[in-house]
């Protein structure tokens, strides 16, 4: 969708529809019912992470495909609500499949796994479950063609910017601005990190809390050698 301080700007991937048409699903589409979902969600989240007890949670189960999501970009100027369809027109899900939703400020699960393994992070503002993008981003030299993301349950956007730029993020970061991956991804702690391989499919039982770098380091290594003996390799 176009930011609005251009109204001018890019148009939904996947063509079709008037002008106007929105990238991302707009905010209105959710409703009130879906607000108040992710708002007990984020609840339970913070009270976890403050007591810093279990609560069962796992995120996807292992095997099971990544939910398909397109978000807009922190760094970008795109705003909307998370588009999470799987069909074409479904409803407050969003008008276009969120794997056919392409463009230069959004962040789409689909492309990630497309072109590697997956880690990606989902946190919200506060505490101290942002540092898990430092960790990430010290990885990353070490794991060529693994594609790190990560997104923000709702937040402040600007402040996710400073923290982007404090961090040195050289990979994607998102904002759901409604909430709407909190229960897609059964997401009740903070950090959650799910590993996937090339293709989507996840590989193992999601991190719950945020790991000493040496742990972090070694389910990223376990991700490797299991997208290696499925026939992946880094491009170059």
């Amino acid at each position: 969708m176009s930011p609005p301080e251009q109204p001018s700007g890019a148009q939904a991937a996947g063509g079709g529809g008037g002008a106007g048409d929105p990238a991302i699903v707009p905010s209105q589409h959710y409703g009130r019912y879906a607000g108040l979902l992710a708002l007990v969600i984020l609840v339970l989240i913070t009270l976890n992470t403050i007591l810093t007890k279990p609560n069962g949670a796992s995120g996807v189960s292992p095997g099971r495909q990544m939910p398909p999501f397109a978000v807009p970009l922190v760094r970008g100027s795109l705003v909307g609500a998370a588009d999470v369809a799987t069909r074409p027109n479904e409803g407050a899900a969003g008008r276009v499949p969120a794997c056919e939703l392409r463009e230069a400020q959004v962040l789409n699960v689909c492309q990630l796994y497309e072109r590697g393994p997956v880690v990606l992070a989902l946190f919200i503002q506060g505490g101290s479950c942002a540092a898990i993008l430092g960790d990430m981003q010290k990885l990353v030299p070490a794991f060529p063609g693994v594609q790190f993301a990560a997104v923000a349950i709702k937040g402040d956007r600007r402040s996710l910017r400073r923290l982007a730029r404090a961090a040195g993020l050289t990979f994607p970061l998102g904002i759901d601005e409604e909430g709407s991956l909190a229960a897609l991804y059964s997401l009740a702690s903070c950090p959650q990190v799910t590993f996937a391989y090339p293709g989507g499919a996840v590989q193992s039982r999601a991190l719950l809390q945020r790991p000493a770098l040496a742990d972090l380091r070694s389910r990223v290594a376990s991700l490797v050698a299991g997208s290696r003996a499925r026939g992946w390799s880094p491009a170059g």
